[in-house]
């Protein structure tokens, strides 16, 4: 073989040496992130919601110099509030994409489903609003592998039982609650055993499914009872229209719900007259006075042109909470990761300080908020204890 050739294939071997390594050096200077929401279908305000939150903390934790010097590069998935289309998206995720972790989905019943794949996979899945009980601990144990960052739903429905009874005054309850959820059974039950604990009746309980539109019939079957509070653990879909219908049937008891009643679609479905005294549990709230906040709620207006609600908040939350547990992982791997996120401690952020237990759950208050008008009118926050 001729020296010239020699030169010329030495040449070519060492270019492709580069070319083979540049792919792992542009990735070696970004961290990809999963984004599994619900952009479409049913519940797509809090998907929407939530990454709208999730990428103004990404864009902020990239404009600070990002994780180390990397920069946080996110792959977003429209689940379409299926469960199933979760799982098929964080299969993906994991094994295409090559992600770190996975944000999402919001909903308990898709974010579920996902949990399979990440202990498959070793690589952590986080959600800001999964509230169901068993997200993350059940019969067998704890979820490895999932986490959440807001509490669950036996804290909610346990405190607007106790809310109900001690702040409220109130002793006789009517329950509608959505049977066709994880969600809805899961207040439902923890309120329900809270309440009469406390010294409360239940009156009565309804339920219906999602999806329905006319609820005059449940309405005019708990119309005639003696009754002083109503609790509806569902989403805003129904829980809008429940409302509504009651207040023209005259009903003006207190109506009391949980963090499903936070979405711009509740107005529309209920009307601003239908949305007074009106309370439901929540994360967060724009009345909160502490400086995190409100340097959050002016960020978010400036980036979004409009006020956040609570899911907005969570997905902020979310996004920061894996950031900080990527920050101090002993390697960029799905099990370091894990584990960081697992030891958790006094992370603060503007729906509250909280450090993470050993279920994988975040220990934090609740906030319960009034509606005057169809507007945030005052909130309170209850301790944990």
């Amino acid at each position: 073989m001729s020296r010239k050739l020699i030169l010329l294939s030495a040449i070519l071997v060492i270019a492709a040496v580069f070319v083979g390594c540049s792919p792992s050096t542009s990735k070696s200077d970004t961290i990809k992130l999963g984004i599994n929401y619900e952009l479409s279908g049913d519940t797509a305000t809090y998907g929407q919601s939530s990454v709208e939150g999730i990428e103004l903390a990404i864009e902020e934790i990239n404009a600070a110099g990002g994780i180390d010097g990397k920069q946080i590069e996110m792959v977003k998935y429209d689940n379409k509030s299926e469960a199933a289309e979760a799982t098929t998206l964080t299969t993906r995720l994991m094994t295409q994409d090559k992600v770190l972790a996975v944000m999402g989905p919001a909903t308990s019943g898709a974010f579920k489903a996902t949990i399979p794949v990440a202990l498959q996979n070793k690589i952590p899945v986080a959600s800001g609003s999964a509230t169901a009980d068993d997200v993350t601990v059940d019969s067998n144990g704890v979820k490895e592998y999932a986490f959440r960052i807001c509490f669950s739903d036996s804290y909610q429905g346990t405190g607007m039982a106790n809310y109900a009874l001690n702040n409220l005054g109130k002793s006789k309850a009517v329950v509608i609650m959505d049977s066709s959820s994880d969600y809805g059974k899961g207040l439902a039950e923890n309120f329900i055993n809270t309440f009469e604990q406390g010294g409360g009746t239940i009156v009565a309980q309804e339920a219906y499914v999602s999806g329905d539109t006319d609820f005059n019939s449940i309405i005019t079957k708990i119309k005639g009872q003696d009754f002083d509070v109503i609790f509806i653990p569902g989403y805003y879909n129904e829980a809008g229209l429940i409302i509504k219908q009651a207040r023209d049937q005259g009903i003006d008891a207190p109506i009391l719900g949980a963090d499903g009643f936070d979405s711009p679609d509740l107005v529309g479905l209920a009307g601003a007259e239908a949305l007074n005294n009106v309370f439901f549990s929540n994360h967060y709230s724009s009345l909160d006075q502490d400086p995190v906040v409100q340097d959050f709620i002016k960020a978010f207006d400036k980036k979004y042109g409009k006020q956040p609600d609570a899911f907005n908040a969570l997905g902020y939350d979310l996004a920061r909470f894996v950031a900080d547990a990527i920050k101090r992982a002993e390697n960029l791997d799905g099990e370091s990761v894990k584990a960081a996120m697992a030891s958790t401690t006094d992370f603060n952020g503007v729906t509250g300080s909280f450090s993470i237990d050993e279920n994988h759950n975040p220990l934090k208050a609740l906030v319960v908020i009034e509606l005057k008008d169809g507007k945030q009118h005052s909130s309170e926050r209850l301790s944990m204890d």
